[in-house]
């Protein structure tokens, strides 16, 4: 299977919208996965967690948004198998923890009811262990590549550039030079295979100023982690209210 990794943006995007139809479009280019991985900015927790598991309703994880967003309902099967199958990879020396009444977060069924709209693909999320640490963010990601021979997509789900203190929520201005800057520089170093040099994302001149906390980009390692070698497309670049990457990545 291919590893896929989607900037989600804001959860509006549930509703519609150039992402939405963009991740639409690659859902229907995707091979059919066996199951699948999520790895969200919005799930931390340490050691290595599992949610839904077993099912759990999804978690409405955002406030203040217009009440259609709270009734929207994304109910995939759970996927037992495939939360093993992370045990065993990740067994030895590292313990795995089980949150079983915790359901899907935004950063996971946003994308997911466009990139498979029929919520027929067997889901599990994992959680963001060590979200300070690059280098071990992408060696868990290594970790977790066999999935892949096992027919799991693994999805990570951030955001490239994520700001929110230098939004312009207007939307009316244009794409930041430091946030496009940034953008273009993760796009190189996939694109070059550099791994290792994005987990240390941080030392980028810009690194503090894209991202003042580390959550929405170490999916993108977990990602690169379970990919590496494989060479890398970009099916969508794009900026939400001009300072947050949304770029869409897959692999192999």
């Amino acid at each position: 299977m291919p590893v896929g990794f989607v900037g989600h943006g804001n959860p509006l995007n549930a509703l519609g919208g150039p992402l939405a139809e963009a991740w639409q479009s690659w859902g229907r280019d995707l091979p059919r996965p066996e199951g699948v991985l999520v790895v969200s900015a919005h799930f931390e927790a340490a050691p290595p967690t599992l949610s839904s598991v077993s099912g759990a309703p999804l978690i409405y994880d955002f406030r203040g948004f217009p009440e259609a967003m709270y009734e929207l309902s994304y109910a995939p099967p759970p996927a037992p198998e495939v939360a093993t199958a992370v045990e065993r990879l990740l067994a030895p020396g590292l313990e795995v923890g089980r949150a079983e009444g915790r359901g899907l977060d935004h950063g996971a069924w946003v994308p997911l009811m466009h990139l498979a709209p029929l919520a027929d693909l067997p889901t599990v999320q994992l959680s963001i262990p060590w979200a300070d640490d690059g280098p071990a963010m992408l060696e868990l990601g290594a970790r977790l590549a066999p999935l892949r021979d096992e027919g799991v997509l693994i999805l990570g789900s951030g955001n490239i550039v994520h700001n929110l203190r230098r939004v312009d929520w207007s939307g009316s201005g244009a794409v930041a030079d430091w946030a496009a800057e940034f953008d273009g520089w993760v796009a190189a170093a996939l694109s070059a295979d550099a791994r290792d040099g994005l987990a240390g994302y941080r030392e980028h001149r810009l690194g503090p100023t894209c991202h003042p906390t580390p959550e929405h980009f170490v999916p993108l390692l977990v990602a690169a982690g379970a990919a590496s070698g494989d060479a890398p497309s970009f099916p969508l670049a794009g900026f939400e209210l001009g300072t947050i990457s949304s770029r869409c990545v897959s692999f192999g």
